[in-house]
């Protein structure tokens, strides 16, 4: 038996999380079984698990984006058990069984070997937030983005993408801005690497199609107004990645800033990358992340605690990342 998060939807198709126990047999199929160690509480997970959102494609579902642990059982060759391996994304937690759990079933061509230098719980701090952040600085960079060429706003600053983009930006030796709600945070910021402090309601709020122009490049996991304000504020022949959406899924905008600028807006789909890109991710993480840095923005809970810390996550009143320790 092993302890799970499980969301089953009622009659009325409200839905509810609870913490159960399960046997190994209700597992789904996969070709191999991962002992699972560490996950995270990310917002599409706190979503889930608080259905106020989209997420879970069937039910029941444990949720959970992401997860670390070892293989303990493989019909894959390329899978041995004991081997340590991490899983962001492809469906996990929405459509499949995720890691919210003490034991995942799931595909072999899921799996990522730990990268050098990092353990479980220090990729489970990067997590799927981390990882996108670094897939957000992949295309700003393959789109021409280098040092000097002047500010990189981030928006949702503290929050898990947020934070890590602060410091894999400052680590490259770009100047950045960070937009947040929480003022109260400022000296957490600039601890990570951010040069100035914005506060969240200016760009927040509806804009005009063309402002001012500041940034040479963003990483925007706000969306709505924000995406569209960080658009009209960006530079000419700039660049936006859009990664997230704690705003809304809305984009109040228009065409100017990429016709009259030249703008280029950058998707960011974290779910479904080949391995070669995520490998090239993954590497860059272990190798350009400041770990100190990363300790500072990471809170670890217990199992049996994500259920309420997701509504704090929805908030807006968890600082960085929560690492889930599946085992407590």
């Amino acid at each position: 038996m092993f302890n799970a998060i499980v969301v089953s939807q009622h009659e009325d198709r409200s839905s509810e999380a609870t913490l159960s126990r399960l046997a190994p047999d209700a597992l789904p199929p996969g070709d191999v079984v991962v002992r699972v160690a560490w996950s995270t509480l990310n917002y599409k997970d706190a979503l889930a698990i608080t259905g106020k959102g989209p997420v879970i494609r069937r039910f029941p579902m444990v949720p959970g984006i992401d997860l670390a642990g070892t293989v303990e059982q493989s019909d894959d060759p390329a899978w041995q058990p004991g081997d340590r391996v991490l899983i962001n994304g492809w469906g996990i937690g929405e459509s499949h069984w995720g890691g919210l759990a003490q034991m995942a079933r799931v595909r072999s061509e899921w799996l990522t070997a730990l990268p050098r230098g990092l353990d479980l719980r220090q990729t489970m701090a990067i997590g799927t937030a981390g990882y996108t952040a670094m897939l957000s600085l992949m295309a700003l960079e393959r789109h021409g983005l280098e040092p000097g060429r002047g500010d990189v706003l981030v928006t949702g600053a503290n929050g898990g993408v947020g934070s890590v983009a602060i410091m894999l930006l400052a680590s490259r030796g770009y100047r950045v801005v960070a937009s947040t709600g929480r003022p109260e945070e400022r000296q957490h910021l600039e601890s990570l690497g951010a040069s100035e402090i914005l506060p969240r309601e200016p760009l927040s709020k509806p804009g005009r199609p063309l402002d001012e122009t500041r940034w040479a490049a963003v990483i925007d996991s706000v969306g709505s107004h924000t995406l569209a304000n960080a658009c009209a504020q960006t530079q000419s022949d700039g660049l936006v990645a859009a990664c997230g959406l704690a705003q809304g899924m809305d984009f109040p905008a228009t065409v100017a800033p990429f016709i009259l600028r030249g703008v280029s807006l950058l998707g960011i789909n974290s779910v479904f990358r080949p391995h070669a890109e995520r490998t090239e991710a993954w590497s860059r993480l272990a190798a350009e992340l400041d770990l100190e840095r990363l300790e500072r923005t990471t809170t670890d809970i217990g199992l049996s605690q994500a259920i309420d810390a997701a509504s704090g996550l929805l908030a807006g009143s968890v600082r960085g990342r929560l690492v889930v320790d599946v085992n407590r």
